[in-house]
């Protein structure tokens, strides 16, 4: 199934105009973007500016004067989108598509569960890739908490999905975030790199190896089948600790005799 996302535009009529041509061509989901009332200081971005010209469809914005052009394009973009949305708006979505509402950018346990009491059909737990609030918690680390807070208020997990992205590299954090309740994970700079680098063929062979890697950590983990895979199979208890322990090559570090330039440069 074809899936899209959406930043609302503070013209809800463009955004309900974008809406209908997903809808007509075929898109069954509509995940709409919740994290970005305006898009986070991305210093890189900011230096290297951005001078292009938008689409026809910001035409008037462009002439106007309103779009911010001097600290990058993510400046710019977030002159396109509504700081202004509210639970409220859902019931606005509903009337306009008949696709499946789901929530992107969620960050705690009490938003997960409103989400729900207000009739979504899922969420995306995020922090957009890191790029919009320093420190903010990724997707995996609100997941226990999410879940928690699902059960709790007597959710149907047939009714209801709850996604993760952010830091998916390999099938053992697939394996993860189904063990800790996720129904699927999403994908963001894999593809990116997969594409640019390799076109079409990239993308088939990363989804390839991820597929590969997740078939091996199953079986490994005696999980024959995906409804098999359980919370105790991971441990979290050190889930929120930011450091990574990185294995040394300790034959290259101390057994082998170091190599050294002939003369002092």
């Amino acid at each position: 199934d074809l899936w899209a996302q959406l930043y609302v535009n503070p013209d809800r009529s463009r955004s309900k105009e974008y809406v209908a041509k997903l809808e007509a061509a075929g898109v069954k989901a509509l995940f709409i973007t919740v994290d970005a009332p305006q898009l986070g200081r991305r210093e890189k971005d900011m230096r290297n500016k951005y001078t292009q010209q938008g689409s026809d469809v910001q035409s008037d914005d462009e002439e106007g004067g309103e779009v911010d052009r001097s600290q990058g394009a993510a400046r710019a973009i977030s002159s396109y989108i509504d700081p202004g949305l509210v639970w409220e708006d859902i019931a606005w979505f509903r009337s306009i598509t008949k696709m499946k509402i789901l929530l992107k950018g969620v960050q705690c346990g009490e938003d997960v569960v409103l989400a729900y009491k207000a009739g979504v059909d899922g969420v995306v737990l995020s922090n957009h890739g890191g790029r919009q609030l320093d420190t903010s918690r990724s997707g995996i680390e609100i997941l226990p908490e999410a879940m928690d807070a699902l059960r709790a208020a007597g959710y149907d997990k047939e009714k209801f999905s709850v996604f993760i992205d952010g830091g998916i590299r390999r099938g053992a954090d697939i394996f993860k975030a189904i063990a800790l309740g996720a129904t699927g994970v999403g994908l963001g700079r894999p593809v990116l790199y997969s594409l640019a680098s390799y076109g079409q063929k990239g993308v088939v062979r990363m989804a390839d190896l991820l597929q590969d890697e997740l078939t091996m950590v199953m079986r490994l983990s005696g999980t024959p089948a995906v409804k098999d895979i359980t919370p105790s199979h991971v441990i979290t208890r050190n889930l929120a600790d930011h450091f990574v322990p990185l294995p040394c090559d300790n034959l290259q570090s101390s057994t082998y005799q170091p190599l050294l330039p002939a003369s002092r440069i």
